[in-house]
């Protein structure tokens, strides 16, 4: 099982991102996958998780209406689309297959975004 994530970066307040996770090592497009981030000397919180046929989500309630996670079965991919962003979430941000859990116990390195202006 590997989970590669992409996509960080340096963004000002109310800049946008878009976040990929590329996964491979079991049956994907069966699986739900989940966007995680995790600050320094904080837990790892769950952001957004969303079902293998893409068509229900859950969202933490400090990024409902500014993130949308999305995927593409075709390319075992995920994708974790900020926008708005705001100063707190600024973190590391790993994908793990599960609906809000890491059912598998894999991270991958995470991608790193920083919104500072």
């Amino acid at each position: 099982v590997q989970y590669v994530e992409s996509g960080g970066g340096l963004v000002q307040p109310g800049g946008s991102l878009r976040l990929s996770c590329t996964a491979s090592g079991f049956a994907f497009d069966d699986s739900a996958m989940t966007w995680w981030r995790q600050v320094p000397g904080k837990e790892r919180e769950k952001v957004a998780a969303l079902n293998g046929a893409g068509t229900f989500s859950d969202y933490a309630d400090s990024v409902q209406g500014r993130f949308t996670i999305s995927r593409d079965n075709s390319k075992n991919e995920a994708y974790l689309q900020m926008d708005r962003l705001k100063i707190e979430d600024t973190g590391i941000y790993y994908c793990a297959r599960g609906f809000n859990m890491n059912a598998l116990g894999v991270w991958g390195r995470g991608t790193q975004v920083t919104v500072s202006s």
